[in-house]
């Protein structure tokens, strides 16, 4: 094995909520103190958040990461590895090797079996705050290539690639590059949407923390093709880490000439303003994300005109989402046709998905588009945590449709996607197992949606807010056989009556788990929750023949439901018990069952 270059800390959010932090300064510790020289450093999430801490043990030409790495490992991890060159195989999770500047990944959970890496190439990989190491790995290079080119030739060859929003619409990104750029008007603007609202969603932060020079490369290039002078990342303010380091990173790029006055010594000249959001999901509509950098409430605004012809200030203006533009470098880079050589006749390319809820790998990933969802959710997501079946998975977030698993060798592209009544989104991908009431979590996304509306629209306002009251009619068990129609009914006029995407595509959980998961409506309405999730419509009780008596129930229930004499069985009381699961979860016996209904 060659020497140890470098040892490297996974230090996006996802790691340092884990305990990465402690980890590194341990390892700092640890080198001083045997003298050794070896460049620590940190890197951004390569994805396989459900492994943090990770820790990358650098060569020449191998990186071996462990997972899991918590300040007790550090001490052997140097001693067996750093100093002896001897890796502890029991705690790799991947491998990475370069040969012919072509890298190859091995790990652990064939979690990278699948994918290709466009947009996460860099992820987990460089520090994002030393842009000399983006440089290194091509950065800036394709900015240099574009500049050397015609707009109108850039434009091309975004068009051609088949690159789409990623977003959640899915527009030609270079057309929508091409209506700006032929809008009239000497002052135009490019907006990066990075207000990631979506419950289960973090594509973008992962980006943003552990590639952001990435981003701002795919801005320059699209400014100069667009024919903008100025550009706004819009990024929610609950993205800290991500924000610091957009700060360095634009100050990076100003210092080395990719942003200001005359970039590079052309005559095109552009810099990059961050916008911080303060929360509203409805600003991750482009015209409420305009009204909000304009100042004002955040509410979207009728369509036509477009932002490409009358958006911020009142200029032409061209609006992309995180992932549309950090493909940009690539496909300037390698050209139009390897990309367009990826993914499906209409979606082409990669597209990169959170993968959370009860999924066993939870994390990023970037796959190519036409990838079904069985492969995603089992070949690289492992199943659920729990052992379970996997009921559903919700694509797209509160936008999006709950899709069951009888389709999920459905291929990933939008047309596909949308067939099945959800959208693709921005990728955010909330996996269910068969303990989740499909019904509790149609009610969970309106819920979401009837706090994030914005008011403007009667239909939205209102419209979801009585669909929400009829849910909880359903989980309360005093729903009735007429509250199905009218629960539809209203979902169509809701779609059809409101303004912009959140409005518009409000109801889709709720009419997607209608049409997939219609049979545990009608066992609402019996006051049955198959699921054993909707507090009214369950009981706790104790199985006499299993309880020994142990009291650990009783002790720990909160409300003194639970009476018994020591070592004889124990009851609930009914009339008492709140459902909070405490009993259900300390039992060590298996003597407290969930039962609903008539049971």
């Amino acid at each position: 094995m060659s020497e140890v270059k470098a040892i490297a800390v996974g230090m996006n959010s996802c790691g340092i909520a884990a305990g990465a932090k402690e980890t590194y300064e341990v390892i700092k510790a640890e080198l001083e103190k045997r003298n050794l020289d070896v460049k620590l450093k940190i890197v951004g999430c390569v994805g396989m958040c459900y492994r943090e801490p990770l820790v990358d043990i650098i060569a020449e030409d191998e990186i071996i990461t462990y997972g899991h790495v918590d300040p007790k490992k550090v001490s052997r991890i140097i001693e067996e590895h750093v100093v002896n060159g001897k890796p502890i195989e029991e705690w790799i999770v991947k491998r990475d090797w370069w040969e012919r500047a072509k890298r190859e990944t091995w790990d652990v959970d064939n979690y990278f079996s699948k994918q290709i890496k466009i947009v996460l190439e860099n992820s987990g990989y460089i520090d994002p705050e030393n842009i000399d190491e983006y440089i290194a790995v091509g950065g800036y290079e394709a900015l240099k290539k574009a500049l050397r080119m015609e707009p109108e030739e850039i434009i091309d060859i975004i068009m051609k690639s088949g690159l789409r929003g990623r977003g959640g619409a899915g527009f030609p990104t270079g057309l929508k590059w091409k209506f700006t750029r032929e809008a009239p008007g000497n002052e135009k603007y490019v907006i990066c949407n990075a207000d990631e609202g979506d419950p289960g969603a973090f594509m973008d932060r992962n980006v943003l923390e552990g590639d952001p020079h990435r981003v701002i490369e795919g801005m320059i290039i699209g400014a100069y093709a667009i024919g903008a002078t100025k550009g706004f990342i819009y990024v929610r303010a609950e993205y800290p880490l991500a924000i610091r380091r957009l700060r360095i990173a634009l100050k990076q790029a100003r210092e080395r000439e990719f942003l200001g006055e005359n970039i590079l010594g052309s005559s095109f000249s552009f810099d990059i303003e961050i916008k911080e959001g303060a929360g509203a999901f409805v600003c991750g509509e482009e015209t409420a994300l305009i009204a909000s950098i304009e100042g004002k409430r955040g509410m979207p605004r009728p369509r036509p005109p477009y932002p490409s012809q009358k958006g911020l200030f009142g200029k032409p203006t061209n609006i992309n989402n995180v992932e549309t533009w950090a493909n940009v470098p690539w496909i300037i880079r390698h050209g139009w046709k390897a990309f367009a050589s990826l993914g499906t006749e209409k979606s082409k390319g990669t597209k990169v998905f959170a993968l959370s809820g009860k999924i066993r790998h939870g994390g990023n990933v970037e796959v190519p588009m036409g990838t079904t969802l069985r492969e995603i959710l089992y070949d690289i997501g492992g199943g659920t945590k729990t052992g379970k079946r996997i009921k559903a998975v919700q694509l797209g977030g509160p936008s999006g449709g709950c899709i069951p698993e009888s389709l999920f060798d459905t291929p990933v592209d939008y047309e596909s996607v949308n067939a099945t009544g959800a959208i693709m989104g921005s990728g955010g991908m909330v996996v269910m197992d068969e303990d989740t009431c499909m019904v509790d979590v149609a009610k969970f996304f309106l819920d979401f949606t009837v706090k994030e509306s914005c008011g403007k629209c009667t239909f939205c306002r209102i419209g979801t807010k009585r669909m929400l009251e009829i849910l909880e009619r359903f989980t309360e068990g005093k729903a009735a056989e007429e509250d199905l129609e009218r629960l539809e009914r209203l979902a169509h006029q809701v779609k059809a009556g409101s303004l912009c995407g959140l409005g518009q595509t409000a109801p889709n959980p709720v009419l997607t788990t209608l049409r997939y998961f219609r049979d545990e409506y009608l066992a609402h309405i019996e006051g049955k929750c198959p699921a054993k999730v909707c507090k009214p419509l369950i009981r706790y009780v104790i199985v006499p023949e299993r309880c020994t008596g142990c009291r650990a129930c009783a002790i720990l229930c909160p409300v003194k439901a639970i009476t018994g004499e020591r070592l004889k069985p124990h009851e609930i009381d009914q009339e008492k018990c709140i459902k909070c699961g405490t009993c259900y979860e300390v039992c060590r016996f298996n003597a407290i069952e969930i039962l609903t209904g008539d049971e």
